[in-house]
């Protein structure tokens, strides 16, 4: 459906529950909803504050789930407008087929005709959206849109292959904000997705407990079930049973928002406890599914596991190589003699943060080399920004090391470390591991260093 169909569906909807059609601050909330815009956008844009852009929400999310019969939120909007949709072509098509068994339907020669002629663009409208079986299995709807992808062909034929070949129970993808995870997954997703009978994309900020997940998740599961066959028994099975019974692609992004902030990495919200039972389930559990979590960080349970005869799997991703680089910096006007390499190197490959110094660059109508003499680190604003909001999810011992690695300009050994009067040596080393899964320091051996971006974000706070 594109937005002037589900704005017309919508105001169909919200018409014969209410006896009234949507309002322009109505229709401004869906199309926001749909263009995926924040409820603080839709306000800038309509000149309305926040606050009565989500009362109108409120309103429109209530009408809808109880029309809908399920509960639509502003997250599963417009999924929840397709599932409707197509169960209102399934119906169609099902009351057509009886009315031809039962002999409604005659013939004239060699064509048939139902009893009332039908307007040709009335059938188109109500058919132009119908989608083969395989569609019905599939929930994307929260996937982003890919946009530009950089070369990952490693990583790609790696996930794949635990995917597909060594089937792979739990996966998690982690690195730094703005390296480039979701890209990679949306572009797996598009290549291998019609090799399972189901595959669903879900964004954890939408699901903070793990009740909505897992009703949203088997909702798509056993309405397909349900339109696959004659059900003789229609009550829900444990989420579990049915990755037992098909084969299913999960994806859940933002992983990290099960997390506390200011505690170790990976440790549990505590209403959001129960997932660490599911991973378990997935884990130990015989199945034939995957589920593919994203984020920066990853549970404590996954990365325990380094035995790599196990269905779980861990792919850390790195930067760009430089020609990938050259490819993005190509795109904001600064050529290869600008010494672009050295600026790769810098900021070491990470898409976002390469977009982000690079506008700078090109609204101050400089070059690298003028703008960024002797391995010169510029922090634009936007950037500041993402790299607060990973450093507020640090606990205070994990800031304290940060600190201590942001003061030496060479790689420090273990032992110089643990040599330090600040920090006891069992808190440091718990420190250490923290740090490293959620991507923050990098480990060579027995050395530590801090990335140089990072480190200058230190510097400066």
């Amino acid at each position: 459906m594109n937005l002037k169909e589900m704005l017309k569906f919508a105001d169909e909807i919200v018409f014969a529950k209410t006896g009234q059609h949507l309002d322009d601050l109505q229709a401004a909330v869906l199309q926001g909803t749909i263009q995926r815009e924040t409820y603080k956008q839709i306000a800038k844009d309509f000149d309305c504050s926040e606050s009565r852009i989500r009362e109108i929400g409120s309103e429109l999310w209530q009408i809808l789930s109880e029309e809908l019969g399920e509960d639509v939120n502003k997250k599963n909007f417009q999924s929840a407008m397709e599932r409707f949709q197509v169960s209102n072509v399934s119906n169609f098509a099902q009351n057509v087929s009886e009315q031809h068994i039962s002999g409604s339907f005659n013939t004239c020669g060699e064509a048939r005709h139902p009893p009332e002629q039908r307007n040709s663009n009335q059938l188109n409208d109500e058919t132009v959206n119908a989608k083969p079986t395989k569609t019905l299995h599939q929930d994307l709807s929260e996937m982003p849109e890919l946009g530009n992808f950089f070369d990952r062909t490693h990583e790609l034929q790696t996930l794949t292959t635990w995917i597909l070949q060594q089937n792979c129970r739990l996966i998690t993808l982690i690195g730094r904000l703005g390296i480039g995870k979701t890209s990679l997954a949306v572009q797996l997703v598009q290549q291998i997705k019609d090799e399972f009978e189901y595959a669903a994309w879900y964004t954890l900020d939408e699901f903070p407990t793990i009740d909505k997940f897992q009703s949203n998740l088997i909702q798509l599961l056993s309405n397909s079930e349900k339109q696959d066959s004659s059900p003789t028994n229609q009550k829900r099975l444990p989420l579990i049973k049915y990755l037992q019974n098909h084969r299913c692609l999960i994806v859940l992004d933002d992983v990290h928002n099960l997390f506390c902030s200011g505690e170790s990495a990976g440790k549990y919200k505590p209403e959001c406890e129960e997932y660490r039972s599911l991973f378990k389930q997935i884990e130990k559990l015989s199945h034939q599914s995957c589920l593919l979590l994203i984020g920066w960080e990853q549970p404590r349970e996954v990365t325990q596991v380094k035995n790599q005869n196990t269905p779980i799997r861990t792919l850390q991703l790195k930067g760009l190589d430089i020609a990938a680089g050259r490819e993005i910096l190509r795109d904001y006007g600064l050529a290869e003699s600008d010494n672009t390499e050295s600026l790769i190197h810098r900021y070491q490959g990470n898409p976002l943060w390469l977009k982000s110094v690079a506008t700078l660059i090109q609204d101050l109508g400089g070059g690298v080399t003028e703008l960024l003499p002797n391995d010169t680190i510029l922090l634009p604003e936007d950037l500041k920004d993402v790299l607060q909001q990973q450093f507020d999810r640090l606990s205070e011992l994990e800031k304290q090391v940060i600190s201590l690695l942001a003061k030496e300009s060479q790689p420090v050994d273990r032992i110089k470390l643990l040599e330090n009067d600040i920090i006891p040596v069992s808190d440091l080393a718990n420190a250490l591991q923290s740090l490293s899964r959620r991507c923050w320091i990098e480990q060579q051996a027995n050395f530590y260093t801090l990335p140089p971006v990072l480190k200058q974000y230190i510097k400066e706070l």
